[in-house]
């Protein structure tokens, strides 16, 4: 985003600058003409995104999707998940995006290309690239959950980032954030691959 306004501000001051020797130049023609170049930086900036279908695992009714969104080199996302119970549930990126198994757990352990302990995100101590964290469900069942991190990418082909072949893995319970691999967050309730 910061590239894209310093882009902007370089361009309308060359203009204003050129516009100042030609006095015939108006001020809507200038306008016009920094829209231009302001839509053909913002073409440049190539955005990545990705949906996904979570499908209920576990004999739950969890369903629901995720968006992923990756632009300046940072991937957004957001799950939207119904059908569960009220209260805390942890979500995480898994190994593989493999969804067939019935409980989920084809899709191998949490996401953890460095080898990391499990914690939650951003811990001094450590913590996996698909520690993601917990999120409310309120009394009919509908939560979601917002995250935004420069340490994913969407197919960049780069093993300790790229989030393509893996898994989103909904849980029964709340993740502790500290007990061993995966947070003690209970049974696995909606799986998603993570598939261009």
């Amino acid at each position: 985003m910061k590239t894209k306004y310093i882009a902007t501000a370089m361009i309308a001051m060359a203009l204003f600058a050129s516009c100042k020797n030609d006095t015939k130049t108006t001020e809507k023609e200038v306008v016009k003409e920094v829209e231009k170049e302001v839509k053909k930086v913002e073409e440049e900036v190539e955005v990545k995104k990705l949906k996904l279908a979570l499908e209920s695992k576990s004999d739950s009714k969890a369903t629901g999707s995720v968006l992923f969104e990756e632009s300046n080199g940072t991937v957004k996302m957001i799950a939207a998940i119904h059908g569960l119970s009220e209260g805390t549930h942890a979500i995480h990126i898994h190994a593989k995006a493999d969804c067939s198994s019935d409980d989920g757990k084809s899709t191998g352990g949490h996401w953890n290309p460095t080898a990391q302990p499990h914690g939650a995100w951003g811990a001094a101590e450590g913590y996996h690239k698909g520690d993601i964290g917990n999120f409310e469900a309120d009394a009919n069942g509908n939560g979601q959950k917002t995250f935004s991190t420069d340490e994913w990418c969407i197919g960049c082909g780069d093993e300790k980032k790229d989030i393509i072949g893996k898994a989103i893995i909904v849980h029964q319970g709340t993740d502790d954030l500290t007990s061993q691999p995966s947070g003690a967050a209970g049974k696995r309730i909606s799986c998603g691959g993570i598939i261009m």
